[in-house]
């Protein structure tokens, strides 16, 4: 069965607004490598919209001028993947994008039905993007792994992570890395 994974940064406090995160090299080839481990990604409408917008190659097969070069293999990565779309307000079959329909937090069978599903074909495993996606799948006991990388600041606002989470999820801690930036990706199974 291909393991279920969500991964995500975070501030020390938890904030997940992707803007107060710190970008760099490091932070992009592990994300890379995240990405080039699955065979598809499970993404939500808000997150799906953000990645497209930043990492999707135009047809020229250019990248954008602000692009830095050591950005390039995740943007490679990111456009090629296998995406699912969950959403009950986008539909799209564009940019290697098959659509679920249906919003998360409101249709809990049809999101664990076609999640099961998917996790029983074979493959490396399928990755989790979008925080209330990832919440609803929290919630239904399906995500397998967890990687958090918390960044070494304290924003003080914004959304903060599994906020509302109606059960304790116990994990272990099965890796570590550390960034250049102090940036830390720890990533846990789901104990079961």
């Amino acid at each position: 069965m291909r393991p279920l994974r969500f991964s995500i940064n975070v501030s020390l406090d938890g904030c997940y607004d992707h803007t107060v995160g710190i970008p760099d090299e490091d932070l992009h080839r592990n994300a890379a490598a995240y990405i080039a481990g699955t065979d598809a990604m499970l993404l939500g409408r808000k997150t799906y919209q953000l990645m497209e917008s930043a990492w999707r190659m135009s047809p020229s097969g250019a990248w954008p001028d602000w692009m830095p070069e050591w950005m390039q293999p995740f943007a490679h990565t990111m456009d090629a993947a296998k995406k699912y779309l969950v959403s009950s307000t986008v539909d799209t079959n564009e940019w290697n994008t098959e659509m679920v329909r249906g919003d998360p937090a409101i249709t809990g069978q049809v999101l664990r039905t076609f999640v099961q599903q998917l996790k029983q074909q074979p493959g490396k495993g399928i990755g989790v993007g979008g925080v209330q996606l990832a919440m609803a799948l929290t919630e239904l006991g399906l995500i397998d792994e967890y990687q958090i990388v918390v960044h070494p600041r304290i924003v003080g606002r914004g959304p903060t992570l599994f906020a509302g989470l109606s059960k304790l999820v116990d994990l272990k801690l099965v890796g570590r890395e550390e960034f250049g930036s102090g940036a830390v990706a720890m990533r846990y199974e789901v104990k079961r």
